[in-house]
């Protein structure tokens, strides 16, 4: 029976996971930032701030304490953010950056001492579709997850020798609350980007309520624990956000721009 931990489990694709996982019979310990708030949960959830490094040493010591090893790490905690990037604070932009990779980076530190000794281990890193491209208003949450993915590419050849996998998996829009917890700038009718940034911030909330299933991720997660061999990268998320990918890699760079200013109606 693998031991797996995942942060950010107490709401949305990191509960869906956990709680999808633990059915399957594994031994499946969450974090949160107050645990204690949380009810109901069908897996033990420990407290951890992945922008503390304390926290998440406590954390992970102890999963290893009561399990005796530690098989799989999931990096799911993150937090979104919105706004004209000239209208959102410095501070917010490096706290998403402490939560979005900083954070990831610091469970990875922690984690790997373990899977070394173990000479076998697993790390799925929660990024995300926008992370391949800059979208307009998301351009901070496109930074934080695009420099994710970039460091699992390199990470993961540092520690291939040790028996330790690391892979991506970037969703695109799931039905979750992460609207209702992420940071976006204010709406200021002063504003020069105040008429195009407030439709944008209805779109992009419509696209979060009408996303798919969070099980999806769940079941893709699963499939990843249980391949042998797994990819560098995998997308989970509907056709045309998983093509939009593609079409950056073909396209000329202008053209994929006019594409999605056409998209986003600017």
């Amino acid at each position: 029976m693998k031991t797996i931990l995942i942060t950010g489990a107490s709401s949305g694709i990191g509960k869906a996971i956990g709680e999808f996982l633990h059915q399957k019979g594994y031994d499946v310990y969450g974090t949160s930032r107050n645990p204690e708030r949380i009810s109901g949960s069908v897996f033990p959830l420990i407290a951890l701030d992945v922008r503390d490094t304390a926290s998440i040493d406590n954390a992970v010591s102890a999963v290893i304490s009561r399990s005796g090893k530690l098989d799989i790490v999931i990096n799911n905690a993150g937090v979104g953010i919105t706004g004209p990037l000239e209208e959102i604070p410095t501070t917010e932009i490096k706290n998403n950056f402490e939560i979005n990779f900083f954070g990831p980076i610091e469970v990875m530190k922690a984690v790997l001492p373990q899977m070394r000794a173990q000479r076998s281990g697993l790390i799925i890193n929660i990024t995300s579709i926008a992370g391949y491209m800059g979208l307009p208003y998301r351009s901070v949450y496109s930074a934080s997850k695009g420099a994710l993915e970039i460091i699992t590419e390199a990470l993961r050849m540092e520690v291939k020798g040790f028996g330790v996998e690391i892979t991506n998996i970037a969703p695109g829009d799931f039905a979750t609350n992460i609207a209702a917890g992420r940071y976006h700038a204010p709406l200021k009718p002063e504003s020069a980007y105040y008429n195009v940034y407030s439709e944008m911030l209805s779109t992009m909330n419509e696209h979060v309520d009408s996303g798919s299933n969070p099980n999806e991720m769940a079941e893709a997660v699963y499939k990843i624990i249980t391949t042998k061999k797994p990819r560098i990268h995998y997308k989970v998320g509907a056709l045309m956000q998983k093509f939009s990918i593609v079409l950056k890699r073909v396209l000329p760079d202008k053209t994929y721009e006019r594409m999605l200013m056409k998209h986003y109606k600017l």
